[in-house]
């Protein structure tokens, strides 16, 4: 027990400095290179922090622990607005960039969609993989558009700085980026550990203390480029991640095995899902700005989720 209370804490010790790292190098990387934070949010920044939610959910898919599979990408793409971004909202009001945010506000709601129309039959199987790792091919495709739009007309902005002046940005970045993943890993394994001594079933460890464990590099990203006023990173980061944790991991994990869907999850957590994303949405293209008061109800919403799945699935 002391030795996983250790691991614990110190894999929280490298997710924290990892995700600092993380942050700075990714900023720095926006300002040289010219690229706006947001893309580099819902791109680089979601790749990286999405990292733990694959390598979790495609090793659980491989071992045959598809529950695993499942309740880690839904519950993180809940824990990400819920406790992530609603924390995160409170703390400071997040002005929104119409139409960037809308416009990956909708890949987001359509992988939500498409998963609970494909998983309405109790399955979802590589087909269904290959629809939704349509969509997120989609979503990489219009990031990559943008990006090529900004540049357009304006290449002196690319060449701006020599790849030399990057190196130390880019070894922060990845080596701030490793940390996240190794740390969060190690604390997951040590969080299941504590989970099966206190005998609660595999799909809710997965939907709690496994999503909110691989959403930590979500959560220390969010505070971190909050804290230090890039509020855009965070959104764009949730955004994509929440895209990437459905579209993506489901997707792949579905090319392993066939992904089986408990009658929970259509009944609860996948309402509870589109919920959260949609008031998100709601949020953000009503008032151009995410307010405090709007971060504490989808807090709520989050803490009310959690309540009820002990409450009624334990």
């Amino acid at each position: 027990m002391l030795l996983t209370v250790a691991l614990l804490l110190v894999s929280l010790v490298m997710i924290t400095k990892g995700a600092d790292w993380f942050v700075e190098s990714a900023v720095s990387l926006s300002e040289k290179s010219g690229i706006p934070k947001i893309i580099i949010g819902a791109t680089i920044v979601s790749f990286a922090t999405t990292a733990p939610e694959f390598t979790v959910s495609a090793m659980a898919a491989y071992l045959d622990h598809v529950e695993m599979t499942v309740g880690n990408a839904v519950g993180s793409a809940i824990c990400n607005i819920g406790l992530v971004l609603g924390s995160i909202i409170i703390i400071k009001a997040i002005p929104i960039e119409l139409h960037g945010f809308t416009r990956k506000g909708a890949f987001m709601l359509s992988s939500a969609i498409l998963l609970i129309i494909v998983a309405y039959d109790g399955v979802v199987s590589p087909f269904d993989g290959i629809l939704l790792l349509m969509v997120f091919l989609g979503f990489m495709y219009y990031n990559f558009r943008l990006q090529r739009a900004i540049f357009d007309g304006n290449e002196g902005v690319r060449e701006k700085v020599p790849l030399s002046q990057l190196k130390k940005d880019i070894i922060l970045f990845i080596t701030g980026a490793i940390l996240v993943v190794i740390g969060s890993r190690i604390l997951v394994d040590a969080g299941i550990t504590i989970a099966e001594w206190l005998g609660v079933p595999e799909m809710i460890i997965a939907l709690t203390l496994v999503a909110l464990g691989t959403s930590l590099p979500e959560l220390i990203t969010a505070v971190s480029s909050t804290l230090k006023g890039h509020q855009d990173i965070s959104i764009g980061n949730i955004l994509g991640a929440n895209t990437m944790d459905i579209a993506l991991i489901l997707g792949a994990s579905s090319q392993i095995r066939p992904l089986t869907i408990l009658p929970q999850s259509l009944a609860y957590d996948f309402p509870f899902m589109l919920l959260i994303m949609v008031l998100l949405v709601i949020f953000g293209i009503t008032g151009r700005k995410l307010q405090r008061w709007e971060g504490g109800l989808i807090l709520g919403v989050y803490i009310i989720y959690v309540v009820g799945l002990f409450t009624l699935y334990n």
